[in-house]
């Protein structure tokens, strides 16, 4: 799904297939109560900005953003940043239509590293990272987040496998979203190593949690005294 040789319709009808996916496994539902989690802290910052890594097609990004206003937070702001610039125009395209408010641009979170930001976000990116280029992310994140970062990502695990093959089956005729589910799960990461990943990246106080269907999520929050390695 990120190979910038594969056509653009077929692009396209992927990443419609991995929005299907997202609404269904409710990608954007735990990363805002990740994110209303680090908010609701007794510190209630004066502007909530979010900035959604790696932000595909932009469902996600606006599923999120919808939901921070509905929850006590309509000041939220959300950026979304994809190296895509075809999937940025998608997303741009989406906030038209359903007149949700976002700005996306196009960003190599790697190379270019996280806006600043009140608190970062990222799904389903980490596994396609390596452990090093992973741990570098979530480095630029927390560096770049001034309160926090929540992650969501796959779990690597058999039943992880066989609900991609059926849900990638059931919920799309994407042979690209069919072929990518599986992958992305062997890809991914069991809990014990997504905390050694935390550990290697400076964020040993953060929380792991398993979710249904087979996602984790990563909640950490900015220690007073904590310095970027």
């Amino acid at each position: 799904m990120d190979d910038p040789a594969i056509p653009e319709p077929a692009h396209l009808h992927a990443l419609s297939a991995l929005a299907r996916i997202n609404l269904v496994s409710r990608t954007a539902a735990r990363l805002a109560e990740g994110v209303r989690a680090l908010l609701d802290d007794g510190r209630r910052p004066v502007s909530c900005a979010v900035v959604d890594i790696a932000c595909g097609g932009g469902d996600v990004t606006l599923d999120l953003v919808s939901r921070l206003r509905r929850s006590a937070r309509p000041d939220a702001r959300m950026l979304g940043i994809d190296v895509s610039p075809r999937a940025i125009e998608r997303c741009q395209a989406a906030a038209m239509r359903c007149g949700t408010e976002a700005t996306f641009e196009v960003r190599d979170a790697l190379r270019q590293g996280c806006p600043p930001c009140d608190v970062a976000v990222s799904s389903l990116f980490l596994h396609h990272l390596d452990d090093h280029d992973a741990a570098r992310l979530l480095r630029g994140m927390a560096a770049a987040a001034r309160i926090g970062v929540v992650v969501s990502d796959l779990v690597r695990s058999r039943l992880g496998l066989g609900l991609a093959v059926i849900g990638t089956t059931m919920l799309s005729s994407s042979q690209i979203a069919r072929v990518d589910g599986p992958l992305s799960v062997r890809a991914a990461r069991t809990i014990t190593e997504y905390r050694r990943l935390c550990d290697a990246a400076g964020l040993a106080s953060a929380t792991i949690r398993r979710v249904w269907p087979e996602r984790v999520v990563i909640r950490w929050r900015r220690p007073a005294a904590w310095v970027p390695r």
